[in-house]
């Protein structure tokens, strides 16, 4: 078969497609493969069950193979199902795309930018949203918060445009990274602890003795600072396991240990109240905030202004973090 007859084949496959599948059956199954549920997805989409089990059934008959597995209570994408799930993102990233071009053209800053945030990146990512927001005040925002792990889980899946992370996944996904800003680690004491006497810095032998208050397992804070201790072989005394920052800090004012966090978390309340950040050996730990997305996926237009609006933030971050803690000027 030449190449011209081969085009011809692609073609009459291409159009084979397009007469059966509608653009509503190609919403509901990519929100079927994002929440992992027919159930679900009627809920979201505000269908009845039997409604998206029947375009899913006409979907898998357009394709010719199956686009899901019942696995137990777990619903699994096929091969097929993948590779279609693949394509509709793009197809609906192109949309997205265009509609923000027209609505450019008409003078109407539009789109819309869907972000992923580690826990800690809570303390920042709003606010760069909101500035972001202010030049382009028709961009709709949505934004969703868990532990590393799940973001990573999300990456793949490819749920958001962009994702806010301290630690980027090298092993689980291959991403591209884009640093934005200084993420300090910072060792975290109640007013008036015996600690905050000691000569500075305070040995990190110091730390490891002392009542430790640690993040869950999936917290790439808690990967970060464990790995410290793990090179110098000290080994922490925990005292309390919390499965989140504002946890941690309430447990830390109340004198029931010490802990590891971003001084991002601090940016409400400061550094004069119930909380002290210390000086020790070894700290703070200079990691960075990173905009993060799967390799080879086209970034919408909305999220590369996005990108490039964060970068420009960068000295005003840094800026503020030392307003927030002087000390940390030295260190930068």
């Amino acid at each position: 078969m030449d190449h011209e007859q081969s085009q011809e084949a692609r073609f009459r496959s291409l159009n084979n497609l397009l007469r059966h599948i509608t653009f509503r059956q190609l919403q509901i199954f990519t929100a079927v493969c994002r929440l992992r549920s027919f159930t679900k997805a009627a809920d979201a989409l505000f269908l009845a069950q039997p409604t998206v089990s029947l375009q899913m059934k006409k979907l898998a008959e357009a394709v010719g193979l199956p686009l899901f597995e019942q696995m137990g209570k777990e619903l699994r994408i096929t091969d097929a199902g993948q590779d279609l799930y693949a394509a509709c993102r793009e197809l609906f990233a192109t949309f997205e795309n265009l509609e923000t071009q027209i609505a450019d053209r008409k003078g109407i800053r539009r789109g819309r930018l869907r972000l992923g945030v580690v826990t800690t990146a809570k303390y920042i990512a709003p606010e760069l949203l909101a500035a972001f927001g202010q030049q382009y005040p028709g961009i709709e925002f949505s934004m969703t918060v868990s532990n590393r792990d799940k973001i990573i889980r999300r990456i793949q899946d490819s749920e958001d445009d962009l994702y806010v992370m301290g630690q980027v996944p090298t092993d689980e996904v291959e991403v591209e990274a884009t640093p934005f800003a200084w993420n300090p680690l910072t060792v975290m004491v109640p007013r008036g602890h015996p600690l905050t006497r000691a000569p500075r810095p305070v040995p990190l032998s110091a730390i490891a003795n002392a009542p430790f208050l640690i993040r869950e397992p999936g917290s790439g804070t808690r990967n970060a600072y464990l790995r410290l201790f793990a090179e110098r072989g000290l080994k922490l005394r925990i005292a309390m396991e919390l499965s989140s920052n504002e946890a941690i800090k309430h447990a830390v004012a109340s004198g029931l240990g010490i802990s590891i966090l971003s001084i991002h978390s601090l940016a409400l309340e400061g550094t004069q109240g119930p909380i002290e950040v210390l000086e020790v050996e070894g700290f703070p730990i200079l990691r960075k905030w990173y905009l993060v997305h799967p390799r080879g996926r086209m970034l919408s237009l909305t999220a590369q202004k996005f990108v490039e609006f964060t970068i420009s933030q960068e000295q005003f971050i840094t800026d503020r973090l030392v307003k927030l803690w002087p000390d940390l000027a030295k260190y930068l």
